[in-house]
């Protein structure tokens, strides 16, 4: 009987200092819930509803999951490339001793990303979806002029259609303004990739140019770079912007294969498909302006003091 109750007591005891363990490992964590509205070398700022700017410093041993399945319960390892602005997340992690707040895992829903990701796309509007709206204008105009009786009808159609392209033009200027935020930036490098038609492969003569840019990046402090692939307007929209994307992506790797850039330090590559011509795309030489990635070497003006 002694021995018994000499056991029972070993191990309640024992039970009672896990619980006090876990309790105080418990203390220490927290957990944060916002929008990421910035990066800044291996950080994010996440805005919350209770403070503006939480800085949360990255590790290698941090986790990116993402949250799927009905119920929510599943969680899919994602690369830390994932955590890029406008995306909603909840952070768990602790502070350090220099009082910084490590992120030991951050979770987003699968359709936070997306709409992230179209955000980072500047939501542009594709070909098709431009040539079905003209279409559809004049579609109106011509059933205007052919039957008078249905004028009130057709007003209401083209005062849907003329809502529908104002909401759009709202919706990029929300986007742009949420993207990048390249007014808080100072663009301390550049560099422009052109590419053959339907390619996506780098050329030997720019590969030097983006190792330069990358030995001169690590010497800025909390720098990050920026990586946008477009195409050019000639072919299917969608199939130029998938060139864009792979291009933006080749070019990512080799910077961080080659040029040993880390990938806290690099934005997800932006795919800008056939957004933001900066050549005449009737000619070959306007087109071969329009396939290109540009990279860009930015610091955030409140590091660099300006």
């Amino acid at each position: 009987m002694k021995r018994n109750n000499l056991v029972t007591s070993v191990f309640a005891a024992s039970l009672a200092i896990l619980l006090m363990l876990n309790g105080i490992a418990a203390a220490q964590t927290t957990k944060i819930s916002g929008l990421i509205t910035g990066r800044n070398g291996p950080t994010v700022t996440v805005q919350t509803a209770t403070d503006p700017k939480v800085t949360v410093l990255l590790t290698d041993d941090t986790k990116v999951q993402q949250i799927q399945g009905m119920l929510k319960a599943r969680r899919k390892q994602m690369s830390m490339a994932a955590l890029i602005p406008g995306l909603q997340v909840q952070v768990q992690g602790s502070y350090n001793a220099e009082n910084q707040f490590v992120a030991s895992t951050i979770d987003f829903k699968g359709n936070d990303l997306q709409d992230a990701q179209t955000i980072q796309a500047g939501m542009q509007p594709t070909k098709e979806q431009v040539q079905q709206t003209q279409e559809e204008l004049e579609a109106q105009k011509a059933a205007l002029q052919r039957q008078q009786e249905e004028m009130q009808q057709q007003q209401q159609q083209m005062a849907e259609a003329q809502a529908k392209i104002d909401a759009n033009k709202a919706a990029i200027e929300a986007a742009n303004k949420r993207f990048g935020q390249l007014d808080d930036y100072n663009i301390m490098d550049e560099v422009t990739i052109l590419f053959g038609n339907g390619k996506t492969a780098i050329e030997a003569q720019y590969k030097p140019q983006l190792l330069q840019l990358a030995e001169k990046a690590k010497t800025i402090t909390a720098y990050t770079i920026q990586v946008k692939g477009y195409a050019s307007a000639s072919g299917s929209a969608a199939l130029n912007q998938t060139l864009s994307e792979d291009r933006a992506n080749n070019v990512t790797q080799f910077l961080m294969q080659q040029g040993h850039i880390p990938l806290t330090n690099i934005l997800a590559p932006g795919a800008m498909g056939e957004s933001r011509q900066v050549g005449n795309d009737k000619t070959a030489e306007g087109q071969a302006q329009n396939r290109r990635v540009v990279v860009r070497v930015l610091q955030n003006k409140g590091i660099a003091g300006t």
